[in-house]
């Protein structure tokens, strides 16, 4: 491979991969009867139990508004619970409902077998250096994240 990658090269490769990535996690979410933001966000809050509607929008990537209603659309399917702080009424503490927590390992599952999947196709010795890639990658797109 080239030393001299061009930056058009690179956004070639990195546009291929979003679209594939975002293909199966749509593929994922529909299976589930949700939509992709729903997806992410039972993630999070599986990962994150109690987490507050700010982290949230914060390891999403999305303002606290666009949160508060995807929240709304979850608590409606009873997939999320709103908990509020006995101290601090204005603090809301998310968590998943039974079914949302089944749903989460559903997806878990499903993530988690493709991925190993995918990993298997990459030669074994090769894997860590995608890994450290990968690391790279994540440090440079939140330095110069807009």
């Amino acid at each position: 491979m080239k030393e001299n990658i061009s930056s058009v090269y690179f956004r070639e490769l990195f546009r291929v991969l979003v679209r594939k990535l975002g293909i199966l996690e749509r593929e994922n979410a529909v299976c589930c009867n949700i939509t992709l933001s729903q997806c992410h966000a039972i993630v999070e809050v599986g990962r994150v139990p109690d987490i507050s509607l700010n982290d949230l929008a914060s390891a999403l990537d999305l303002n606290k508004s666009t949160v508060s209603r995807i929240v709304d659309q979850l608590a409606e399917k009873n997939i999320l619970i709103r908990k509020t702080d006995r101290e601090d009424r204005r603090y809301i503490a998310l968590h998943l409902s039974e079914e949302g927590n089944i749903l989460f390992n559903t997806i878990e599952t499903y993530m988690n077998a493709y991925f190993q999947k995918v990993l298997r196709a990459i030669p074994a010795d090769k894997r860590v250096q995608v890994i450290e890639s990968l690391q790279i990658l994540q440090r440079a797109l939140d330095k110069n994240h807009c």
